[in-house]
């Protein structure tokens, strides 16, 4: 059967390779229609497919008709729904993979962002910062404190165990190249993934790298971390980043 034809990357139409937009939801159904809409509009050449990670609301009823939704039988977290997601982009044969999340909080319009840094700087990882200085920051979106001073303090962890100077390491909002997500279908981390992967995507010789980009308070539902990097959250995660010092899920990047 002839493989359909490669759509263009739409930040860099002098590029081409498949684009898959990977909308992880969990109880989503107030927001996830809205998600999906926007994305079709502001990506119209990428698809999108819903990883329903074991909602028990109709959140697969409410992706909107000719969106593919791929349904978990329980709830894996964010960890496993999005490895579900890398896993249909291998699978499918994408050449690149945005992370969306269901919840309304990354506009579909900035995720041209990623796809132009992703291109523009030669990494492999882009990851979409909040906080780096952006001409469209929304001056209604301001994180509570306990998760910004959570955020800081993930961003020391990381900064000391890789050398990189990142400003939003738990950013759900982010771009892989097909080399990350064949590195991810091996093996994802289930609890804290997106810290986690910053110093395993290093030292496996990656290029990570951030964009500023614009985000908005989640539209529905709650966070997939409830006592979001509280003092507990940060203990656990800088344990798990610590215990993966010991662990090689990736072969080295070849260059």
């Amino acid at each position: 059967m002839q493989e359909p034809p490669i759509n263009p990357i739409i930040a860099n139409p002098t590029s081409s390779g498949k684009c898959l937009v990977i909308v992880p939801a969990y109880n989503e159904a107030a927001s996830v229609a809205d998600v999906v809409n926007d994305l079709r509009l502001h990506l119209p050449q990428a698809d999108v497919l819903v990883v329903d990670d074991g909602s028990t609301d109709d959140t697969h009823k409410a992706v909107p008709v000719g969106t593919p939704v791929l349904r978990l039988p329980f709830n894996l977290g964010i960890g496993g729904a999005m490895q579900a997601g890398y896993l249909y982009a291998q699978t499918h044969h994408y050449d690149l993979a945005i992370q969306v999340d269901g919840d309304g909080q990354h506009p579909a319009d900035q995720a041209h962002k990623l796809i132009t840094a992703l291109v523009d700087t030669h990494a492999d990882f882009i990851i979409g910062s909040r906080f780096l200085p952006n001409d469209t920051h929304d001056p209604n979106y301001t994180p509570p404190i306990s998760r910004a001073a959570g955020i800081r303090a993930i961003r020391t962890v990381v900064r000391l165990l890789t050398g990189l100077s990142l400003t939003d390491c738990t950013s759900g909002f982010r771009a892989a190249n097909r080399p990350v997500i064949d590195a991810f279908v091996t093996w994802y981390p289930d609890d804290y993934p997106e810290p986690q992967v910053i110093p395993l995507l290093h030292r496996a010789g990656f290029k990570v790298r951030e964009t500023p980009v614009t985000m908005r308070p989640r539209a529905a539902g709650r966070t997939s971390i409830p006592f979001i990097l509280g003092v507990f959250y940060i203990i656990k995660v800088t344990t798990a980043m610590l215990l993966d010092l010991i662990r090689d899920p990736w072969a080295p990047r070849s260059r």
